[in-house]
């Protein structure tokens, strides 16, 4: 495809985060950009800030008529729609040129040197603190983020159309759509079966992604690929040692191939995010970029919203906000506030996300749930799918194993947090339980003021 006979483009599902960057980065490039999506929210707000026009019902009469000239406009999509979408099917009956997210995406890196973040965990922090990396350090690279950083308070870090970097999704086989020189691996757990069906196939699809590297890839040590490995004290390739907090940030030097670099300074907590420091590190690094530079830019780093965010923080109460939703996830979660708060109650507000993954994982979220003190369980986000008989909130409530437990709905969710009796409250999904941490956040204040 190319873009500069793009006149216009339309998304289907324009409030998801790997879409809005898509329609930021259009919008910017003067494209006429306009969209569909089910629901309003942070994303769809910040578009339509921007001049992008949303409407919220699939109803064709809504759709511009500067949108329905077939010769000029785009039709992007995510798959997470419906079959039977009016919008998406009058664009297919009458043939409006529609690809999916990841065609557009894989297009864009085919014609840019790409740095591909992949793995089942990782990916947005990952990529975030690479493209800031990047940018600090004078390379003009453009990258799409399936968060908001929070150095740029957007999901989308606009450089020069040379250079990207992408989050390689392993959802629907996204990611063999990209063109990727540089990429990396943070990790192959199991998750989205309800695509793959096995883990086997997963891991095959993580395979067939490391083919396409044309550069160099980088896996986290232990994975079952060929690689330049990075690692926290494993002998890795790139390896983090004499890992320490030091008020509240993580220092450590990094053994390179070549030499080590000492005291860089991390403002994010979590094991985990080292990890996803040292491997952007690493792919910034094989780039040409000086270490000591890559650690200046590390020291302004400030994250990703969602991503161990804390809304509160102070002596007597402590609000942190998360995206997890795989097991995996959560008990980097639990790993990160048990570190800084050894001796305090914890109370999780978590969110299941999708009936299938729920269904899939049910007795590994047990385990990583009881890793908490209480919890608070709001019912499944369906988010594409129907629901499956049996699996509900108060089956997998049930097969945790913790004293402190409930069912809660969302509008009872901030007495029941204050009934606790915690002072370090977690909020975990990647459903709406985003939706509700400010209202709860400002509710807390209040009461605590």
């Amino acid at each position: 495809m190319n873009f500069n006979s793009v006149h216009s483009v339309y998304f289907i599902g324009i409030g998801g985060i790997g879409m809005s960057a898509l329609a930021r980065y259009f919008h910017t490039h003067g494209k006429k950009v306009s969209g569909y999506d089910r629901v309003h929210s942070i994303t769809t707000d910040a578009l339509e800030n921007l001049g992008v026009q949303i409407n919220y019902q699939d109803d064709v009469s809504l759709i511009d008529t500067a949108f329905l000239d077939v010769e000029k406009v785009v039709v992007v999509y995510t798959p997470a729609i419906p079959k039977d979408h009016k919008q998406f099917n009058y664009f297919k009956d009458n043939g409006f040129k529609i690809y999916k997210r990841a065609e557009i995406l894989g297009q864009i890196t085919k014609n840019t040197f790409c740095f591909a973040v992949a793995g089942t965990h990782g990916k947005t922090t990952t990529s975030a603190i690479l493209g800031h990396i990047l940018t600090e350090c004078g390379i003009n690279a453009t990258s799409f983020l399936g968060g908001i950083s929070e150095n740029y308070n957007s999901n989308l870090i606009l450089g020069g159309d040379a250079i990207s970097v992408v989050e390689a999704d392993e959802f629907d086989r996204s990611f063999l759509q990209l063109s990727p020189n540089i990429a990396c691996i943070t990790s192959m757990d199991a998750d989205h079966l309800d695509i793959y069906g096995q883990a086997d196939e997963l891991q095959q699809s993580f395979k067939d992604f490391a083919a396409k590297v044309s550069d160099k890839l980088f896996i986290k040590k232990g994975l079952p690929i060929d690689g330049v490995t990075y690692g926290i004290d494993e002998g890795a390739d790139y390896d983090a040692q004499d890992v320490e907090i030091v008020n509240g940030t993580y220092v450590f030097d990094v053994k390179t191939p070549s030499e080590i670099i000492e005291n860089i300074q991390l403002n994010l907590s979590g094991k985990h995010n080292v990890l996803n420091t040292v491997v952007a590190l690493a792919m910034a690094h094989s780039y040409g970029v000086p270490l000591l530079a890559i650690a200046k830019a590390l020291k302004t780093f400030k994250g990703v919203q969602r991503r161990f965010t804390y809304k509160i923080k102070t002596d007597d109460l402590v609000l942190i906000d998360d995206y997890a939703h795989h097991p995996t996830e959560i008990n980097a979660v639990a790993e990160a506030v048990r570190e800084l708060y050894p001796n305090k109650k914890v109370v999780a507000v978590f969110q299941p996300h999708l009936f299938s993954r729920t269904q899939d994982f049910a007795d590994d979220f047990a385990d990583s749930l009881s890793r908490f003190d209480s919890l608070l369980l709001l019912d499944i986000y369906p988010a594409r799918e129907l629901p499956i008989e049996g699996v509900t909130s108060e089956w997998l409530l049930e097969k945790v194993g913790l004293i402190e437990k409930k069912v809660v709905q969302k509008k009872d969710l901030f007495n029941e947090i204050l009934n606790s009796g915690a002072k370090i409250i977690v909020m975990i999904g990647a459903g709406d339980i985003g939706e509700m941490v400010n209202p709860v956040t400002e509710k807390l204040l209040e009461e605590f003021e």
